[in-house]
């Protein structure tokens, strides 16, 4: 099917649709400020619904626990009053023009014409860290080596090798733990990186024999059939070797991020990331914000909810440029209720 390019014109436009992009917009039409988001994935949710959407989420507030996929859902009926276009699978590669005046063009030939513009990407495109292993293609083809949970019930009764030492290895291994065979947290120092509370869960379930913890051991290889995993092979400082009887080897060594044609633009750039003024989230170039975890300011903490606060004070900042000759005066949503709404 041949595509036919599309031509845009508004207020704001959206590099992004995970969950700070998403908020972004809402705080952008509550301010009648037109959007659009766009996205290089098919599908919007960014990490969250890509990664992790059955893993649940404990700092969002006013919801002790819920799940990525679910987040974005509820973001999404959050902006559906709205019907913000977006325009999805094609990054955004061309950027030209000036505050209150760029044009973006992405990849497929889509062009945007925007007073102001906010990166809301993520740390940009991004993929697994995958260990290097001899074999390792054939067990990722069938889906014995993965790197994001997005059913957890499919692993269900199975012998599970978690693989890492952060966030991700010590969530999973809990939440693993309650339906699988056997767990084992594989990590190269018997020392792991995560908020007290989740080591102190960890450690309830060493102790009570949900969770095997080998360390320090590191990856050392894989053995099976046809690229059905048996064995994970793992060697110590020592080259002492050790082998697991596993059905899923699940690596997590964080995400390999690049800002693609962004990092080209002339903006202030502090390796993967955009540097802001956290006042108004404007980048180096004026007219143009970053939000969430590609923005960088002292004291920033990368956290969803600081997102979401990023883009708010971003899209008070971007109507200054898309509307210099109106004045905005702030109110609460309970005062002002939505836009188009009796």
């Amino acid at each position: 099917m041949i595509h036919e390019a599309s031509t845009h014109t508004t207020d704001v436009a959206i590099i992004g649709a995970g969950p700070t992009a998403l908020f972004a917009a809402f705080e952008c039409r509550m301010l009648r400020l037109d959007c659009i988001l766009t996205d290089v994935l098919d599908s919007v949710g960014g990490q969250c619904a890509t990664l992790y959407p059955e893993k649940p989420i404990y700092d969002i507030p006013a919801h002790p626990s819920i799940a990525g996929g679910d987040l974005i859902t509820a973001l999404e009926e959050q902006i559906a009053p709205f019907h913000v276009p977006r325009l999805l699978g094609s990054r955004v590669s061309h950027l030209e023009g000036e505050a209150g005046a760029f044009t973006l063009k992405n990849e497929r030939g889509d062009t945007i014409h925007a007073k102001a513009i906010i990166i809301a990407a993520g740390a940009g495109a991004f993929g697994p860290n995958r260990p290097p292993l001899e074999g390792l293609d054939a067990y990722e083809r069938s889906g014995t080596v993965q790197y994001y949970v997005k059913k957890r019930a499919e692993f269900t009764g199975r012998r599970i090798v978690v693989a890492g030492g952060g966030d991700s290895a010590l969530d999973w291994a809990l939440s693993l733990s309650d339906i699988a065979e056997k767990v084992y947290l594989v990590h190269r120092r018997d020392r792991f990186r995560g908020a007290p509370e989740t080591l102190a869960q960890i450690d309830a379930k060493i102790t009570a024999g949900a969770i095997e913890k080998v360390v320090p051991y590191q990856l050392h290889g894989l053995r099976g059939d046809n690229g059905q995993l048996t064995h994970v092979d793992l060697i110590a400082m020592d080259d002492t070797i050790r082998s697991l009887e596993a059905d899923v080897l699940l690596p997590f060594y964080g995400l390999s991020t690049d800002l693609g044609p962004v990092a080209s633009w002339g903006l202030e750039t502090q390796r993967s990331t955009i540097a802001v003024n956290p006042a108004t989230m404007q980048t180096s170039l004026e007219g143009i914000f970053a939000i969430g975890d590609v923005a960088q300011y002292p004291g920033k903490m990368k956290l969803i909810l600081q997102g979401f606060s990023e883009g708010a004070v971003a899209a008070h900042a971007a109507h200054h440029v898309a509307h210099p000759d109106k004045a905005l005066r702030f109110e609460h949503s309970t005062s002002r209720g939505q836009p188009g709404t009796p």
